[in-house]
């Protein structure tokens, strides 16, 4: 395909509610949004970077910047998703903002050729089981009263967020107040460190479907040190950046789950890679979330319907996060999400709730 061209877009999105993790506290989402204009189709990709550095180096103005000066001027004039990352390869890291560019042209690419995300990916279901992430709160009280709100809701497995001084206690709670039958686990953003080990081990009583992140993204050594120490599974999120950090997890026995986020790693593709390389190994997958709106929702639904996703993801309903989306509201039925069937995305932004929440927009021409 020839790009025409590519509009940068900037949406403020309100969150329903306060979303604490160990790194800080999100009110609303500040979204960029990459539509990329070819003569036979347009294509949407979201980029999930945050509006500051502090779940990873990127942020949100730092990847429209290197997506207008970098990675835009790097496309060929024919071009195709694979040779997106082909052309953006030398540019070092900046993965979110690759995968926005990226996943743009395969939404584009595929809307032409009328193929669906999950077809083309390789989807082995239809709807996919939801988890719901829920942040740390400000009491225990509070936090049983939203488990409890998520789970008649119909949400099939339930994520804490931790951070030291509020682990064990919360955790006991949840598991005292709704028993053993709950799929429970934990994410730690990197809040702890191997000295913490004998803590981290107190979490062994609660029979936890995992612990995610406990330790630096940049630590695969010392995670493979606590993994040893822990009866309860560890699970990588920010030390994994593509399929090669995935395969040295791997061989240190530094993890036995990988949370999968596309932006994370670079995009769909690289994600597939790892969903291909993680599930040869027999190592357990799932979709994280990055508080996406609809757009880059679909994606995900449609990446966890791999036939390697075998765990329940943060593929949480619209509502979970926003009071209004910017495609149709994704729906919870049966504590599961329906893949998408249409060409692309298989939704479409909502224009007067685009208008809406647009806050700035930038056309550059190919």
């Amino acid at each position: 395909m020839k790009i025409t061209g590519v509009e940068l877009r900037r949406i403020a999105m309100p969150l329903v509610s306060p979303f604490r993790t160990s790194f800080g506290t999100e009110t609303a989402r500040d979204v960029l949004l990459v539509r990329v204009v070819t003569p036979e189709a347009e294509g949407w990709g979201e980029c999930v970077a945050m509006a500051e550095p502090l779940y990873s180096s990127e942020y949100v103005d730092g990847a429209a910047e290197v997506i207008r000066r970098f990675l835009l001027p790097a496309l060929p004039p024919e071009v195709d998703a694979h040779a997106v990352g082909r052309a953006l390869e030398p540019v070092k890291g900046h993965r979110m903002a690759k995968a926005a560019v990226e996943t743009a042209v395969l939404d584009a690419q595929l809307r032409a050729a009328g193929e669906s995300f999950g077809r083309y990916l390789g989807a082995a279901r239809d709807r996919v089981p939801c988890g719901v992430s829920v942040g740390i709160m400000d009491s225990v009280p509070r936090l049983l009263d939203a488990v409890e709100g998520y789970l008649a809701e119909g949400y099939v497995r339930i994520k804490l967020k931790i951070e030291p001084g509020w682990d064990v206690e919360p955790v006991r709670a949840v598991r005292e107040r709704f028993g053993d039958a709950v799929l429970l686990q934990v994410d730690a953003n990197a809040a702890y460190t191997l000295a913490d080990a004998p803590r981290l081990a107190r979490l062994d009583a609660f029979d936890l479907l995992l612990i995610e992140q406990p330790l630096a993204h940049d630590d695969l050594v010392q995670h493979a040190r606590l993994a040893r120490r822990l009866r309860t599974p560890l699970c990588l999120d920010e030390s994994i950046e593509s399929a090669a950090h995935a395969a040295a997890a791997i061989e240190l026995g530094a993890c036995s789950i990988v949370n999968i986020k596309p932006g994370r790693v670079g995009g769909y593709l690289e994600a597939r890679r790892i969903h291909d390389l993680c599930r040869a190994h027999g190592i357990a997958v799932w979709c994280g979330g990055m508080l996406e709106t609809g757009l880059g929702r679909a994606a995900n639904v449609a990446l966890a319907a791999l036939p390697g996703f075998t765990l329940p993801g943060d593929t949480s309903a619209s509502r979970r996060y926003f009071a209004t989306d910017v495609t149709e509201p994704f729906e919870l039925r049966d504590g599961h999400l329906d893949v998408p069937t249409g060409p692309g995305l298989g939704v479409e932004p909502l224009p007067e709730i685009l208008d809406e929440v647009t806050t700035s927009t930038e056309w550059i021409p190919l």
